[in-house]
């Protein structure tokens, strides 16, 4: 599909990865100072929002903003869905959500870093973090998408760090700036 959008409407080109076995051992990563991920048990909805909002505002996330405070604290609070949240220097500087919830397989629903923290490798640091937590559940596989407005460098990261395309896609939505 290769159509321009019309008015009020983007043209969203989804790539699915999937692992469907651990990642080798790769180099050791460069060691970081002052870093925490800690695992967010049942955290506040607020608090939630303010890292989906904060880390997915540049790259147009929409889909958990238009949802309810009890919808989506049915959606973080299930015991299913793992949310863990990356602190530097004592600071959220990004999060990650793996949704276990389809027992044979793992999604990596988000991973993103607060646009502060962009550029000092954390974000390889977070995903590695997340594969190894995602594999820990011993699925048959895990997967992730991305679409061409998130960050330019985030499918490469997957690619580099053992997820390989097995789908695409393009559609039509209706652009989250033109919603109220």
């Amino acid at each position: 599909m290769t159509r321009d959008a019309p008015p009020g409407h983007l043209r969203e080109v989804v790539t699915y990865l999937q692992m469907t076995a651990p990642p080798a051992a790769g180099a050791p990563q460069p060691r970081l100072e002052n870093l925490a991920l800690l695992r967010a048990r049942r955290p506040p909805v607020s608090f939630y929002r303010y890292l989906y909002d904060t880390v997915g505002e540049p790259w147009l996330w929409h889909e958990r903003r238009r949802l309810g405070d009890d919808e989506l604290r049915a959606v973080i609070h299930h015991p299913k869905v793992k949310i863990s949240v990356l602190y530097c220097d004592g600071v959220p500087a990004g999060y990650g959500e793996l949704d276990c919830r389809a027992g044979h397989e793992v999604e990596l629903a988000y991973l993103g870093l607060i646009p502060d923290f962009i550029g000092r490798g954390l974000g390889r640091f977070l995903l590695r973090r997340l594969v190894a937590q995602a594999w820990s559940e011993n699925p048959r596989r895990v997967w992730v998408h991305t679409c061409n407005f998130d960050h330019p460098k985030a499918l490469a990261l997957y690619q580099r760090n053992g997820f390989a395309v097995y789908r695409q896609e393009t559609r039509i939505i209706p652009d989250p700036r033109c919603q109220s």
